[in-house]
């Protein structure tokens, strides 16, 4: 047996070996992985809205980065990559974690799998027994112990003095625990799923904690550790059923149910179990923590190996100022690497269609977010303040809400406005302002928002079509541009960021390319010459 089990290890092991530095494979039920940070009541320096998250592809980076080995794993990652934090002080205690596990092999081989005991999906469910509030014990408990003390009682003096009068009494007793026994069932089911969850969590952190490494950092107490072994303790009760499970320990199975009514067993251990953990919510949620930050650490160095090159921002107190160079998304497949440098001033972008704008902005949101959230940006060198996040690059028609395309990127602008009289530095980002309206209004009302987002402890990155904002705006905002290359048949890009607002434009040529008809294009062509000259004349 034990020749067995250290086979089944080794292979384990060789598995997770095989898988370090690559993404994962396979669906990500996010909605049982965000669980534990939607109801997290702490929310940092700030968590990042859905619309930001939407706007920034937040799934899809996010099955990128994640790495780790647990379900608690999981739900803390999402957690941390949701929150910027107040402060960088437990990031930095984290990145020794990181470099510790990125140079020692064997130690991070053998945490990811004594990790992995909590990947079950149960695991998802754990967080419940400190975020929920748990289920008040019936009336009827304090009648449960006198109850079960009349069985006790009975059946002792049945075995000492053999009275028949006692049999009548226990039938009596067991018929009216029986139905207690089976209301309770309701309280069981609820916690069917997380209560076990407790044993793995406790062999877990023990394990962890063998190695001397984890144990000297101090990022879990005493007291959370004696109250695992505690409640895990009483936790083997509720084993019981599953250690006998299958045909052959059928009559097991039934002697211990008729065991547990007649001295109605469940519900005397699962209320102390309950009140015991009500009154040890600190300890079971940094313990929780503890097993969520060690697979948060193997999983980052899991990250960063997988990376063509990645960088530790540098966090500057210069809210007007930003640099990175050869920033990526390494999600998207030959994502081009872009450099930019901020000089006080926000950052307006033209550009063709198709030729990056949009990427270069999403691009720019994800590696502030990682930089602020994970100590780790997807690029060669990346200097920031920190601030908080903002967005509205996707929008869309509402008809369930009655919402038109326009009046949720109004409401979505209008919050920014109220926002950016705040104290705190943001970032702002935004994809072609108010495309939903005219021509004169969307430029017009572009330019005094963007003015207004501008000001103060403010950092604005748009891009747009409208040619008239990089005029109205160029005292303002630097201007860069992204640009292509056109020959009879076709149309390519660099996707590089330039500096300067564009000189050329594609969207009729795509037009042509695509096989609209010549007299089409002729007359498109004729009125776009006629209305840059009326604008010329009206400059």
């Amino acid at each position: 047996m034990m020749a067995l089990f250290h086979r089944k290890k080794k292979k384990i092991k060789q598995k997770i070996r095989e898988a370090y530095g690559k993404p994962k494979t396979g669906d990500f039920d996010m909605n049982a992985i965000r669980r534990y940070a939607d109801r997290n009541p702490d929310t940092g320096f700030q968590k990042l809205s859905e619309k930001t998250c939407n706007d920034l592809n937040f799934n899809d980076l996010y099955a990128y980065a994640d790495r780790t080995s647990s379900l608690i794993g999981q739900q803390c990652l999402y957690d941390r990559m949701r929150r910027i934090p107040n402060d960088r002080s437990e990031l930095s205690k984290l990145e020794q974690w990181i470099s510790r596990f990125e140079t020692d092999e064997p130690l991070r081989t053998e945490t990811q799998y004594h990790l992995q005991k909590l990947s079950g999906r149960d695991a998802y469910y754990l967080c419940d027994l400190f975020q929920q509030p748990l289920s008040a014990p019936p009336k009827w408990l304090p009648w449960a112990y006198l109850l079960s003390f009349t069985n006790l009682l009975a059946l002792l003096l049945f075995l000492i003095y053999g009275l028949p009068q006692l049999i009548l009494l226990m039938i009596i007793v067991f018929v009216v625990n029986a139905v207690l026994h089976y209301l309770n069932k309701r309280n069981i089911n609820t916690y069917l799923y997380s209560m076990p969850q407790l044993l793995l969590l406790n062999k877990t952190v023990k394990k962890l904690l063998q190695t001397g490494f984890l144990k000297k950092e101090g990022m879990i107490s005493e007291a959370s550790v004696r109250f695992l072994s505690l409640t895990a303790r009483k936790m083997n009760f509720f084993r019981l059923d599953d250690l006998f499970r299958g045909d052959p320990f059928f009559i097991l199975i039934t002697l211990s149910e008729l065991i547990k009514i007649y001295f109605l067993l469940e519900p005397i251990f699962l209320f102390r179990v309950l009140r015991q953990i009500e009154s040890h919510e600190k300890e079971l949620q940094e313990a929780f923590r503890f097993v969520g930050d060690v697979d948060y650490a193997c999983s980052m160095a899991s990250l960063r190996t997988g990376l063509r090159w990645y960088c530790r921002p540098e966090i500057i107190s210069d809210i007007k100022k930003m640099q990175f160079s050869d920033a990526y998304l390494p999600f998207i497949q030959n994502c081009v690497p872009n450099s930019l440098k901020t000089n006080g001033k926000s950052i307006l972008i033209t550009g063709s269609n198709m030729s990056g704008k949009t990427t270069f902005i999403r691009a720019t949101g994800i590696n502030v977010l990682t930089a602020l959230t994970l100590n780790t940006c997807f690029a060669r060198s990346f200097s920031l303040p920190r601030l908080q996040l903002f967005s509205a690059i996707l929008m869309n028609d509402d008809l369930m809400n009655d919402k038109s395309f326009y009046l949720e990127e109004v409401q979505t602008i209008k919050e920014m406005i109220d926002i950016s009289s705040q104290k705190e530095p943001h970032l702002f980002l935004l994809d072609e302002i108010y495309k939903g309206t005219n021509t004169v209004e969307r430029v017009s009302g572009g330019k005094a928002v963007l003015s207004w987002l501008n000001r103060g402890n403010n950092l604005v990155f748009i891009s747009t079509h409208d040619i008239e904002l990089t005029e109205l705006l160029h005292e303002e905002y630097d201007l860069y541009h992204f640009s292509e290359q056109v020959d009879n048949r076709n149309i390519s890009f660099d996707y590089k960021i330039k500096a300067g607002k564009m000189k050329t434009r594609n969207a009729i040529k795509i037009l042509e390319v695509n096989g609209y008809p010549p007299e089409l294009i002729a007359e498109a062509r004729q009125i776009s010459h006629e209305m840059d000259q009326h604008r010329q004349q009206f400059q």
